[in-house]
């Protein structure tokens, strides 16, 4: 079965962090861009990070930069999220998809290409 699998969410508090991991099974990660997205309770779902086959590319949305990065190891078909200086606005649940990511006149652009699966609960609360 093709499919992704987030995990490593949980409670934290403001300025804390989590990393995150996205699993590929029944598929090889290698040649494709990854990226998270998040969605808030009441919110639409949003693009938060990208990242090309190769790892040379990365990309952010304006609200994570700084402090979100994006990884990825092939050997492992896993791709990371490791989030840092948590606030309560980052609190959504994340997924991870293949996805087309870069750069337009309207700024970074992140488009899944991927079916969703169940994502992973951040919680960030005192």
């Amino acid at each position: 079965q093709v499919q992704l699998v987030e995990s490593g969410g949980g409670l934290v508090q403001p300025g804390g962090s989590l990393r995150l991991s996205c699993v590929a099974s029944g598929f090889t990660l290698d040649y494709y861009r990854i990226a998270w997205f998040r969605q808030a309770p009441g919110k639409e779902r949003e693009g938060v990070s990208c990242i090309s086959s190769s790892a040379a590319n990365t990309y952010y949305a304006d609200s994570v930069k700084g402090r979100f990065t994006i990884s990825r190891d092939n050997a492992k078909n896993t791709v990371y999220l490791q989030m840092n200086s948590l606030k309560p606005d980052d609190t959504a649940v994340y997924y991870c998809a293949t996805a087309s990511c870069g750069f337009n006149s309207g700024g970074t652009y992140f488009t899944s290409r991927g079916s969703w699966g169940q994502g992973t609960q951040v919680t960030v609360s005192s």
